[in-house]
C-alpha cells in the first residue's frame, strides 16, 4: 500500500512539474514526523522549497538572457569612490521600484569613472529583485534595430524588448552615426517611453548630445523623453584604470630575498 501510495504520489509530482518537491519530499516527511509537524506546516515546507528552486532557476535564466558582463557585480565595485550622493541613490535603486514606476537611469561620467561596471551591478541586482534587464552597447543596439528596419521586422523587434523591464544601453556618448541611425534609436526610445525603463551610461551631458542625433528638435525630444520620470547619476571621479595604474606605480617592489 505504501509503495503504490508513493509512485501515484511521484507521478502526480511529475504532472505538475514539482520537480523539487520531487527530490525531497520523502526526506522532508521524514524530518516532519520527527518533530510532529502539522499537515499545514509540511505543506508549506516542501512549497517554500519548490518557489525557492523555481527562483533560481529564473534568476539564472533571466541572467543568460540579458547579456550582462556577470563579472562586473557589485561586490566587485569599488562603492567608496562614489560621491555621497551618487551611493545613496545607487543604494535607493537596489529595491527596484524605479523599475515598476518605468523611470530611467542615467549615468554620467568621463571615460573610466565605471559607468559600465556600475550599472552592470545595478542590472544584476535588479535580475535578483525578479526583474528582465537586457544590455546591449548603443553600438550593437543601433545595428539591431537598423536590420530590423531593412527587413520590415522593426515592430518584432521593438516587440521582443517590451518584455524587457528594463534596458541598459551603455557608452551613448560615443555613438556619432548617420542620420538613419539616430531616427531608429529615437523610435526606439519614444517606444520605451512610459512603458519599459531605460539605464543609459554616456561620457556627454545632456548639452553635447546635438552631437548623438544631429538634429535640434530630435535631440530635445529625446531628452525630454528620457528625463521624464529619470534618476540621474553623475559620476564625478576620476578614471579607475588612472588610479589603479598610479597606485601600482607607487607602490614599493618587493625586496629581494638574500642566501644566508
Amino acid at each position: 500500500m505504501h509503495k503504490r501510495l508513493s509512485e501515484e504520489l511521484e507521478k502526480r509530482l511529475k504532472e505538475l512539474f514539482l520537480a523539487k518537491i520531487l527530490k525531497t519530499y520523502s526526506a522532508m516527511a521524514d524530518e516532519a514526523r520527527k518533530e510532529t509537524a502539522s499537515y499545514e506546516e509540511f505543506l508549506l515546507s516542501i512549497l517554500r522549497q519548490e518557489c525557492e528552486s523555481r527562483r533560481q532557476k529564473r534568476i539564472a535564466r533571466y541572467l543568460k538572457e540579458s547579456r550582462l558582463p556577470l563579472e562586473k557585480t557589485l561586490n566587485a565595485f569599488e562603492m567608496k569612490r562614489l560621491p555621497g550622493k551618487a551611493l545613496h541613490q545607487v543604494k535607493a535603486l537596489l529595491d527596484g521600484e524605479f523599475i515598476d514606476r518605468h523611470e530611467n537611469l542615467l549615468v554620467f561620467g568621463a571615460p573610466g569613472s565605471g559607468k559600465t561596471h556600475l550599472v552592470s551591478g545595478i542590472g544584476q541586482e535588479l535580475i535578483k529583485k525578479d526583474k528582465r534587464i537586457y544590455f546591449t552597447s548603443c553600438a550593437m543596439l543601433l545595428q539591431d534595430l537598423l536590420r530590423a528596419k531593412k527587413e520590415l521586422k522593426l515592430g518584432k523587434l521593438l516587440k521582443k524588448f517590451g518584455g524587457f523591464d528594463g534596458i541598459i544601453i551603455d557608452d551613448i556618448g560615443y555613438v556619432q552615426e548617420a542620420k538613419e541611425e539616430m531616427e531608429v534609436l529615437f523610435t526606439f526610445l519614444a517606444e520605451r517611453y512610459e512603458r519599459g525603463s531605460v539605464m543609459i551610461t554616456s561620457n556627454l551631458p545632456f548639452s553635447k548630445w546635438d552631437n548623438i542625433f544631429k538634429d535640434q528638435m530630435m535631440t530635445a525630444a529625446a531628452i525630454d523623453r528620457i528625463v521624464h520620470h529619470s534618476v540621474i547619476l553623475e559620476l564625478n571621479i576620476t578614471s579607475y584604470r588612472i588610479d589603479c595604474a598610479k597606485r601600482d606605480v607607487t607602490r614599493p617592489e618587493p625586496k629581494e630575498k638574500r642566501n644566508p
